[in-house]
């Protein structure tokens, strides 16, 4: 299978920077976990329109930054997954972490990928092992100004 990484908007006007070497990055998180990534598509929307696919998939009447929608279970060797994330609610984010845009985006899209491996965000052992393995994909981003 061959890797593909794929940036898409829906319902809002965004387009990713670098997004050649942000791929580069998410693939080599990916191998640093021993895995493969097969197609994995970014999906960037609006609150409203994430809103309603948590409605729709989830019964779920919540805002929230990602969802995650695997295609393949966390003990396969290759990963593939359609990744939606609201960039209204990551900008709110980063203003209320005082956090750079960019640096939350980034955050948050790996947080997605790290859901694919296997790591949970449900109890607090879980929170502060994803926080650890967000933080090591990070550093490994070599793009960011």
């Amino acid at each position: 299978m061959e890797t593909e990484i794929q940036f898409f908007s829906e319902e809002i006007d965004f387009q990713l920077e670098k997004e050649d070497l942000v791929a580069d990055w998410v693939l080599s998180v990916v191998l640093v976990h021993g895995k493969k990534c097969g197609e994995i598509t970014y999906i960037f929307c609006s609150d409203s329109y994430l809103l309603e696919m948590n409605n729709e998939h989830l019964d779920h009447d919540y805002y929230t930054d990602i969802l995650t929608f695997p295609y393949s279970a966390p003990e396969d060797d290759i990963l593939i997954s359609d990744i939606y994330i609201s960039i209204d609610r990551v900008k709110e984010n980063a203003n209320s972490l005082n956090s750079a845009f960019i640096d939350e985006l980034h955050r948050v899209m790996i947080h997605g990928i790290l859901h694919l491996l296997g790591y949970d965000d449900h109890e607090t052992d879980d929170i502060t092992s994803m926080r650890e393995a967000e933080n090591k994909a990070l550093a490994l981003r070599k793009f960011v100004d």
